[in-house]
């Protein structure tokens, strides 16, 4: 029965995230604090506020032990929600240009004389922000910060904060590593709005605002989710996600009109597809009246779209933008559009290229509601690569950010890698797009050229597992996600520290040895798989796993180019590709020059002889020997620094991360001899140190 019981606790620790609330231990902290937290008022009513109130009550009950008396009464109570039109804030010492500071979803935290008693007044410009404040005001109790005489003043920095779910309706989820879809099962959509729910708890909690709950590609029962066969759930799915200030998004198949409307053309410009996409506009909204809109990948990867009849991505994108504009409906159209059936042998075409070729000359013409939706990179979500150059390339048309949070290419949540680091570093890059100082981040948050919308968005990393993640660990990387686009000034390592004392306590054994793993995890991946740049390498089709010759002769075009003298493309504008030539100066002439290009990008850009010195001064070939041989090292070291938290984690949550670092081993162990014996076969170069190559 004890075992039942505990194993009982451990998969509800290990199902609740970053929510679980723990009974605070901390004497002083309860002492000192909890008549801060025995009564609430909530100005207004609205089902957003009301997820407030039933959050903060489920929260201070699970952590103090009693639930907090709530009224629509001010007087005496210990705290205040509210909308700041309902309430009058100024009574409460409240600077009138601290309101004016935030925007729609900004909050104010802070302690105010209420009658003789202490209060605080969680005041927010929307029911919305009353929500984020509220969270905000639980992660505080969870870290036992203190909550005496605060003045907290918070505001989202990117306005759209989106996940793509890649889930199809068969219940599968295209690049998911954590069980089944949350939301579809055997072609209907699931009957467990609970889960549903809960997903929204925890996405609320980090700040999305902003969901598309279906595959980026629209199958043939996806394509029937704009139906009245479908629409009726969906709508249910929305009520859900609008409670925790999440609009609904659905992706859609561009040849619609044809497969569902009994049309014979998807043309943009035909009069009959136009007023078929409207009507279609005006049913969904009769459905859904806060419907977000459509996500779109059109002409990639043998996906429908306006080439098929001799139009662009603007002529395509602007027919959905017209039919979404009437009801406040967005447009967000992938820039993922590449030749996916190229030669081999043909040197001059290069995919990098490819976003920046299509969609740069058409800056300016899409329409206000239309956003474009670039991947960090300008390959495929790869360990390493540079920043795609189509960022401030687009000074005209709205643009936002596309992560993956989903380690596709970065070990399927079976391999541990923390991804918050990565993306922070993808946001500081400087484009030089208007000087110096024009940075990622304030490209995507809209300041740099006053886009109408922009912001980020990722692929979701969730599946219908116990733990939502199939690696326990790689909840940091959907939690470190949501933290980092509400606020990409925050570190690395605060992010992955907060999740770790939520996660799993206090213990500064248990914190110390966890937020090292998780901050030493992409650069430990890094080193055994793909070096410098490179990329790729993978097995074909899953991508997990190393095949260095895998895509090597593939119509995808993804070449690494080895052979026996060097190894890298040649992406320079004097004898290469002229991919270099997409970014501003001096970029554009720092990856263009063999001496100033960054080593961690060298092969990215450059085809080099494996004798060319580094910068560290290691020769290519040794490079690749040392990375490869430490990674392996270094898996070893993640699993012995593991070891020593046996008796301080629950058992679950314990042999879950061991059995996955153990996987991990293996895994590097296979990337490490496959790459080194692949590249001494080919070099004939042997390792300075002697060690087993085979």
């Amino acid at each position: 029965m004890e075992t039942s019981l505990k194993e009982h606790i451990a998969w509800k620790k290990s199902y609740a995230c970053w929510l679980q609330y723990e009974r605070i231990t901390d004497n002083e902290w309860y002492e000192n604090h909890s008549s801060l937290c025995r009564s609430i008022a909530v100005i207004g009513n609205s089902p957003i506020l009301q997820s407030s109130l039933y959050e903060l009550r489920q929260g201070i009950q699970s952590m103090l032990g009693e639930e907090p008396i709530v009224s629509d009464k001010t007087i005496d109570a210990s705290i205040i929600l509210g909308i700041y039109n309902d309430i009058d804030w100024q009574n409460y010492g409240i600077d009138t240009y601290k309101i004016d500071e935030l925007n729609d979803e900004g909050y104010i935290i802070q302690s105010v004389n209420n009658g003789e008693n202490e209060s605080l007044l969680l005041l927010g410009k929307s029911d919305k922000a009353v929500l984020y404040a509220t969270h905000h005001l639980l992660r505080m109790i969870q870290l036992g910060d203190s909550l005496k005489k605060i003045k907290i003043v918070e505001s989202p920095k990117n306005q759209i904060r989106m996940l793509n779910q890649w889930d199809n309706m068969n219940a599968s989820i295209e690049r998911g590593y954590s069980g089944q879809s949350i939301f579809f099962e055997d072609n209907k959509i699931t009957k467990n709005l609970a889960r549903i729910k809960d997903y929204a708890r925890l996405l609320s909690s980090v700040g999305i605002n902003a969901i598309s709950i279906n595959n980026v590609n629209v199958w043939k029962v996806e394509t029937k989710l704009i139906t009245d066969e479908f629409l009726p759930d969906v709508a249910k799915i929305a009520d859900i996600f609008r409670a925790y200030g999440i609009k609904t998004f659905l992706s859609i198949n561009f040849a619609s009109p044809i497969e569902i409307g009994q049309l014979d053309t998807a043309d943009p410009l035909d009069s009959d597809v136009i007023k078929w996409w409207e009507n279609k506009a005006k049913e969904i909204y009769q459905y859904i009246p806060d419907f977000g809109g459509f996500v779109v990948k059109a002409d990639s990867e043998h996906r429908p779209g306006p080439f098929s009849y001799n139009r662009d991505h603007a002529d395509g994108a602007n027919l959905l933008g017209r039919a979404l504009e009437p009801f406040g409906g967005l447009v967000i159209w992938r820039c993922f559009v590449y030749n996916c059936l190229q030669d081999w042998r043909n040197r001059s075409t290069d995919r990098a290229r490819a976003a920046y070729d299509h969609f740069k000359p058409l800056d300016g013409k899409f329409l206000d509601n239309v956003i474009l939706q670039v991947k960090n990179g300008p390959m495929d979500f790869q360990v390493r690569e540079p920043v795609s150059p189509l960022f401030g390339a687009l000074e005209k048309t709205n643009q936002m950010m596309e992560f993956q949070v989903t380690q596709e290419y970065t070990g399927q949540q079976k391999d541990l890698c923390y991804l918050v680091p990565q993306w922070k570093e993808v946001l500081e890059f400087d484009t030089y797009a208007k000087g110096e100082g024009s940075t990622v981040k304030n490209i995507v948050n809209g300041s740099l050229y006053k886009y109408k919308y922009s912001g980020i968005c990722a692929v979701s990393n969730i599946g219908n597992d116990m733990n939502w993640t199939g690696h326990t660990l790689a909840q940091a990387n959907l939690y470190g996600y949501g933290r980092l686009i509400w606020d990409p000034e925050l570190a690395s390592e605060t992010i992955a520290e907060d999740w770790i004392r939520m996660t799993f306590g206090h213990d500064p054994v248990v914190i110390e040895i966890i937020n090292n793993m998780l901050l030493e995890s992409w650069p430990i991946y890094e080193n055994y798989t793909a070096p410098l740049g490179i990329g790729w390498m993978v097995n074909i089709g899953h991508h997990y796993g190393p095949n260095i010759d895998g895509y090597e002769y593939s119509v995808w075009g993804t070449y690494h180019f080895a052979d026996r003298d060097g190894i890298g493309v040649d992406r320079t504008i004097e004898t290469g590709t002229g991919y270099a030539n997409q970014y501003f100066s001096p970029n554009k002439e720092i990856y263009n020059s063999l001496n100033t290009c960054p080593d961690e990008l060298l092969l990215f850009f450059h085809h080099v002889p494996y004798t060319h010195k580094l910068k560290s001064g290691e020769t290519v070939i040794q490079h690749i020997y040392n990375t490869h041989f430490r990674g392996v090292e270094q898996v070893e070291e993640l699993i012995n620094n593991w070891n020593k938290l046996k008796d301080k984690i629950d058992e679950i949550r314990y042999v879950n991360v061991q059995e996955r670092l153990n996987l991990q081993l293996e895994n590097a162990k296979s990337w490490r001899d496959q790459i080194n014996t692949y590249f001494y076969r080919k070099s004939g170069i042997a390792d300075e140190k002697n060690r087993t190559i085979y």
